[in-house]
């Protein structure tokens, strides 16, 4: 399965490699990444690959999250069929 990883905060060195970090150790492969800062916003959109089942996904979504608030970054994990389904009209 696929997700959407959004992640935003004050810039600063490392987000990047933190965040796929947290990936890398729960087994998510990195498809494709975009990222920018606008003035000293940082944002990024990251697709991951999951091979985990629907109790996983939760697991991942909640360790995330907490890893995101722990270092002053909201990061938001989305199972790619609820994107979709928010983005057709």
């Amino acid at each position: 399965m696929k997700a959407v990883i959004s992640v935003v905060g004050k810039d600063r060195t490392g987000i990047l490699a933190f965040v796929s970090n947290e990936c890398l150790d729960y087994g998510a492969n990195i498809v494709d990444v975009s990222q920018t800062v606008l003035q000293d916003v940082f944002n990024m959109f990251m697709i991951v690959e999951i091979n985990k089942n629907t109790d996983g996904f939760v697991e991942f979504v909640n360790h995330m999250e907490e890893k995101g608030k722990a270092n002053n970054l909201v990061i938001h994990v989305m199972h790619e069929d609820i994107f979709n389904a928010m983005h057709t009209i």
